[in-house]
């Protein structure tokens, strides 16, 4: 390991750490949640991750994703964030597939091979498919409900999924499984918020909500504290 984890090695112990650097974490959405996510994740030491996403950055992505700035507008999400996370550890696996996870790809994926999924994605019936598709899986799933329009940090909280109070998202996620008849098969730990403000300006991009970095980049960064505390609490 390079020196940039020696004060991680100081609060968790060398076998903590060693274990962190183990851990393969696979990330599905890299916006305003999960980009801070994989931030967390590499800085704390875990060295094998793969990150998907089917976007490329652009102007909107400014105000709250960790690889978007001026000069990666219209760059690919997934490699910007890749470049990005070696310039902190030049020795991770940073595993990128630009592409969305759906019923046309679902089957690609093997989650028996990671240790944790997270899951930051925005589309209902993608991550209805991607929760119940972990869940059936060996590996701990942890995911991201809405992150919009949501100011107030203190109110950021993590529940188990059906305990979720006050998210459209949980809420919405919940009544789909139910009609599907399709349920997941075991329990998994949410970030989530019950804050709902409206929307006071306006927005040219379709059924777009505004969202602010300290809101998302806290969604995030919970997510990957999940991670680190079950994986140096060995409690996976």
């Amino acid at each position: 390991m390079n020196d940039y984890q020696s004060r991680t090695r100081q609060l968790v112990g060398d076998e903590a750490a060693d274990r962190l650097a183990r851990t393969r974490v696979i990330v599905f959405g890299v916006g305003g949640v999960g980009s801070w996510c994989v931030e967390g994740l590499v800085r704390s030491g875990i060295r094998h991750v793969t990150i998907v996403d089917p976007d490329c950055v652009c102007q909107s992505n400014v105000n709250r994703q960790l690889m978007a700035t001026a000069k990666t507008v219209g760059r690919v999400k997934v490699d910007a964030l890749r470049d990005h996370l070696l310039d902190i550890s030049p020795e991770a696996e940073i595993t990128v597939r630009h592409e969305a996870f759906c019923a046309e790809t679902a089957a690609s994926y093997c989650f028996d091979n990671y240790d944790f999924v997270i899951d930051a994605i925005d589309s209902l019936q993608d991550k209805m498919l991607l929760i119940r598709t972990a869940c059936a899986s060996k590996a701990r799933l942890l995911s991201s409900m809405g992150a919009a329009r949501k100011l107030d940090p203190a109110r950021v909280s993590v529940a188990e999924f059906w305990k979720v109070k006050g998210c459209p998202l949980a809420r919405s996620l919940r009544q789909g499984f139910k009609r599907s008849g399709l349920m997941p098969q075991k329990k998994f730990k949410c970030v989530y918020s019950d804050e709902l403000l409206a929307n006071a300006g306006t927005s040219r991009e379709p059924r777009a909500n505004g969202s602010v970095v300290h809101i998302t980049a806290m969604f995030g960064f919970t997510l990957a504290g999940l991670v680190v505390k079950e994986v140096v609490k060995q409690e996976y």
